[in-house]
């Protein structure tokens, strides 16, 4: 039997020597020991080198094959402007700019949108579905969402035609990232298992932090892609998870799944967790998002009174409401989503809402109108202007829901979408300041009033730069993993301000909205094309100017405004109400 140490020295070796792939050294290991078998390798071999494909899974990194082929015409192309190619059978993004021509991968890496229909502005690009920005030269991404890079490749113009080289076949890159060493004694700690947390460790380790990372959240799963679960409730974890543990461990990122934290102590500069143990830090992140709120009326406590907190909460609506009545309490993105994933599942929708249309306050009545019409067209009945007295039970579980107006609905399953309730109770007693509503104040720099402390997510509020840095609260997906970054770079002492653009959307039946800016407090909506036939612009306006802007069927419409706002740029209600939009750079 050949000796460990042998093995070892073999492998070191043959590292030393530079071996561009590992299956070479493998290979002549086998030659070397006959009949043993060295273990599968998991993801680039020093932790360093950047994985490929699907960067869920960690794999070897392939033989480097490159693919040249004539992409187009130069002529094509003016300066400017973008086209999809295809090279090698993969779908590329050819722009042709000030300094020429470059190339990176047609889909975006977060949901794969085709790039070449989403907004051009300068040396970024922005997908038209979900916002997400990336450098058109380098590939990387810089804004979000997402996690991953895309791909960039070689070009050359020759003889009139342009030239594109890709290699591996890639679709979607992992930036580069260190890992842990060893005689480094820092730790950050991150409290939350969102994507603010996920991406300020991921930045931690792009710019060469050596320290200890650990992200302590409540979740049974890893950090997972949440947005998934009110529109998909029955989805498999392994489907929606951010990333796999095999590339958290490649990188040194712990995670602590299960466990909670329930007090801080600034001074000590300590966390103390639910299982009686308490950690120190050197830096702390509080990203602990926010927790659905409870109804409060007889009854709540039911068996099937449900809210979507978790991947669990998910599962167990699907389970109940399959073929069964279920009565939605709540007409804003969470309980509308529910509603029209459950409307061809349960045997009967019910909604009940407060106002006189969903999304009232946020995206206007008309949006609203047209959203519960596509509902409506799907036998989802809705109860408006109305509320829940009472829900009534029989044997423990859900009966029936009585009304304010005296109405009765029957029903097996309750799901309440009524707002949510930041999770900062476990700094009371603490020196981190929080606001009115229990949110955690931060600067531009995502740092409290605590040095070395700082806050992140949907738990936090932060001054908006595209409303003259007005305090704000924005619970959106793309806003935690802006924050993320922008918390890590300060942690390292690289001074980052958050300068990101609100961008969110929601999904009923296969029809999106797409909403970027910050419309709180508008006073006018100024519509373009038809909200009844579900192909609309909506500009939201306040004091003249344009603060936000929705849209369905009208990409990249929110994408270029989005675009827009980002560098600064005021848009006009005149602008907003003229016929012509040639200001707003649509194709």
């Amino acid at each position: 039997m050949v000796p460990r140490a042998a093995i070892g020295r073999f492998i070191r070796t043959r590292r030393g020597e530079g071996l561009r792939h590992h299956r070479t050294a493998f290979g002549l290991f086998s030659d070397l020991f006959p009949g043993i078998r060295l273990p599968a390798r998991r993801g680039s071999h020093d932790g360093r080198r950047p994985l490929y494909g699907d960067s869920n899974k960690m794999v070897p990194t392939p033989v480097q094959e490159e693919i040249t082929e004539v992409a187009c015409l130069e002529s094509d192309l003016q300066n400017g402007q973008m086209k999809e190619v295809e090279v090698g059978q993969q779908k590329v993004l050819l722009v042709r700019g000030e300094a020429g021509f470059s190339a990176v991968g047609g889909l975006c890496s977060h949901y794969g949108a085709p790039l070449v229909k989403g907004a051009l502005l300068g040396d970024r690009v922005r997908c038209p579905w979900h916002g997400a920005c990336f450098n058109i030269k380098t590939g990387d991404i810089e804004d979000y969402p997402g996690l991953d890079c895309l791909p960039a490749y070689k070009v050359k113009v020759d003889d009139g035609k342009v030239y594109v080289t890709i290699k591996n076949k890639m679709t979607k890159r992992v930036k580069e990232m260190g890992g842990r060493v060893p005689d480094v004694c820092h730790t950050v700690m991150l409290i939350g298992g969102g994507p603010a947390s996920l991406v300020c460790a991921e930045t931690l380790r792009q710019n060469s932090y050596g320290g200890r990372i650990v992200i302590v959240t409540k979740e049974e799963l890893l950090p997972f892609d949440k947005p998934k679960l009110s529109k998909a409730l029955n989805v498999e974890s392994g489907n929606i998870l951010l990333r796999q543990s095999d590339f958290l461990q490649e990188h040194g990122i712990e995670v602590w799944t299960q466990r909670e934290v329930i007090s801080v102590d600034t001074g000590a500069k300590t966390v103390a967790l639910g299982d009686g143990t308490v950690h120190g830090y050197n830096q702390l992140l509080i990203a602990t998002g926010c927790r659905a709120r409870a109804m409060q009326c007889p009854g709540a406590e039911l068996e099937n009174v449900k809210v979507l907190q978790s991947f669990r909460d998910a599962k167990e609506i699907h389970r109940l409401a399959v073929g069964k009545k279920v009565v939605v309490v709540g007409t804003s993105f969470i309980g509308m989503e529910v509603a029209a994933y459950l409307s061809d599942k349960a045997a009967i929708v019910s909604v009940i809402g407060t106002s006189d249309y969903a999304y009232q306050m946020s995206l206007g009545p008309a949006v609203g109108k047209m959203a519960m019409q596509i509902l409506k067209d799907q036998n989802v009945k809705f109860y408006m202007k109305d509320g829940v007295s009472e829900i009534r039970g029989e044997n423990g579980k859900v009966k029936e829901v009585l009304l304010k107006c005296g109405s009765v609905l029957d029903a097996d399953v309750v799901v309440l979408g009524i707002g949510v309730t930041p999770n900062s109770d476990f700094l009371k007693g603490s020196q981190i300041a929080t606001d009115s509503k229990s949110h955690v104040v931060v600067d531009k720099f995502m740092r409290t009033n605590v040095p070395d402390i700082f806050s992140a997510g949907d738990v936090a509020s932060f001054p908006l730069t595209l409303r003259q840095n007005l305090q704000v609260n924005i619970a959106h997906w793309q806003m935690a993993h802006a924050h993320g970054r922008i918390a890590a770079l300060n942690m390292l002492n690289k001074p980052t301000e958050m300068n990101s653009v609100p961008f969110f959307w929601t999904m009923l039946k296969g029809k999106s909205v797409r909403y970027a800016g910050y419309g709180e407090g508008y006073t006018q909506i100024v519509f373009k094309g038809n909200v009844e036939e579900q192909k609309f612009l909506a500009f939201y306006i306040k004091e003249g100017v344009v603060v936000a802007a929705a849209s369905m069927n009208f990409d990249p419409a929110v994408a270029r405004l989005a675009e827009m706002m980002a560098t600064g740029r005021t848009i006009t209600k005149a602008q907003a109400e003229s016929d012509d939009l040639s200001w707003l750079q649509m194709p």
